[in-house]
């Protein structure tokens, strides 16, 4: 059966869009009699700016209750943190956000959220989409209602090839894990085993590990793929233990399954046996102080920490401080926070109107700095380059705080890994 079009309708009703402005009733008119000439044009003036402001919709899909509302959550302070920067304007021009509840990966449940924001509320844009799968999802509804759309966490290599309108925030496994098998191998690592979450992106750390590490002379003993449902990582452990490997590479979906796995770990004596951990956001700071100091020394690679060393983190810090005193700064405030300098483009560059083509255009080539480091999109394939940091896990001095300390970066990785054709 064929799909049924979905298409964002207009109409003069539209909010913000040939919206009928007027002064007493009537469409407006000024008569330049006498003294009254200055004050009709000065009401033609202000009537004319307003005309030309427009009200952009943005729809944000995402986890903003369940077990990764954190992600949700993250998202939404940034979002406002930036709009408060910006005085709740872009270009002069009114934001709406409007954000709908997708509380566990559902791909049916995120097209049609998609398609409800497209269709009833006349959204510009769409932000959000914890999972690649959710994101995979709205690529055809998208692609026919011309939405410019950006993948927030999503971490799979095809999601922004499967639309033109698609665009990330976030990162790939390719990118961020094939700096991991770059270090393991530099740092003279032999051996290893992956232990993974078996989902897409798992998948393609595995991959991405397996082919970086190998390409570099190590080899992967063994591959250990846990499925999402697993609350007892006691046993993958055990087995990872009896390879004897100089390394393990893991990587988690996040939430309350990785601070389980990264306590079993703990427990498990694992860090004084000799091989070596590298993660990828596992000591994430949504839980870091609660793992306590078992966790001192673990390394992982990633593309955001939150004592990040720059001005605009500082900045960004405080500014969530001041707003959100008992927020953590993580990985989806910099996903959130540095997407909406995209979506800033794209509005300044349409001038407020509703043109996906131009607006895609728009951000092709685009370079800026963000919260996480200086960051660009690929102006042919739209890919998202950004800096990989190795990371080791350290209590701070000052706060006496647990963060995760820089210590190396990969700088300017494409979404494809070092590997990728240049």
């Amino acid at each position: 059966m064929r799909e049924p079009a979905i298409r964002r309708r207009s109409s003069k009703s539209d909010i913000g869009r040939q919206k009928t402005y007027s002064i007493g009733g009537d469409k407006v008119k000024a008569k330049l009699l006498g003294v009254a000439r200055g004050a009709a044009v000065s009401a033609l003036m202000l009537v004319s700016a307003a005309a030309m402001a427009k009200d952009i919709r943005i729809g944000v899909i995402g986890p903003f209750s369940g077990p990764q509302s954190l992600y949700g959550t993250g998202w939404q302070q940034a979002i406002t943190i930036y709009m408060d920067q910006h005085g709740n304007a872009i270009a002069g021009n009114h934001i709406e956000f409007i954000y709908r509840d997708l509380p566990a990966p559902d791909p049916k449940e995120a097209r049609a959220l998609a398609v409800q924001l497209i269709v009833h509320d006349k959204v510009d844009y769409l932000m959000g989409f914890d999972t690649s799968a959710d994101a995979l999802s709205v690529a055809s509804a998208i692609e026919q209602a011309k939405i410019p759309t950006i993948a927030l966490n999503a971490g799979s290599a095809n999601v922004i090839s499967s639309s033109k309108y698609m665009l990330r925030a976030g990162f790939t496994m390719a990118q961020n894990v094939s700096a991991i098998g770059d270090f393991a191998a530099n740092q003279h690592a032999k051996t290893a085993v992956t232990m993974v979450t078996d989902f897409i992106s798992g998948r393609e750390a595995e991959e991405s590990f397996l082919s970086s590490f190998e390409k570099r002379g190590g080899k992967v003993l063994e591959k250990i793929r846990m499925p999402l449902s697993t609350t007892d990582f006691g046993p993958f452990l055990q087995r990872a233990r009896l390879a004897k490997p100089d390394v393990i590479y893991a990587i988690l979906p996040g939430g309350p399954a990785t601070y389980s796995y990264m306590k079993a770990y703990i427990d498990s004596g694992m860090p004084k046996s000799g091989i070596r951990y590298l993660g990828t956001g596992e000591t994430q700071e949504f839980d870091l102080q609660a793992m306590g100091d078992g966790v001192i020394g673990l390394e992982t690679g990633f593309i955001y920490s939150a004592a990040h060393d720059s001005d605009l983190n500082r900045q960004y810090a405080a500014a969530l401080k001041a707003k959100y005193p008992n927020a953590v700064l993580s990985l989806p405030h910099a996903e959130a926070y540095d997407a909406m300098a995209m979506i800033a483009k794209m509005i300044e560059a349409t001038k407020g109107e509703h043109d996906g083509d131009a607006a895609i255009a728009a951000v092709k080539g685009m370079s800026w700095e963000g919260i996480r480091g200086p960051l660009k999109i690929d102006p042919t394939t739209k890919g998202f380059i950004q800096n990989v940091y190795m990371r080791r896990v350290e209590r701070d001095k000052t706060s006496g705080l647990l963060v995760n300390r820089e210590y190396k970066t990969y700088t300017a990785v494409p979404e494809g890994g070092l590997d990728a054709p240049k």
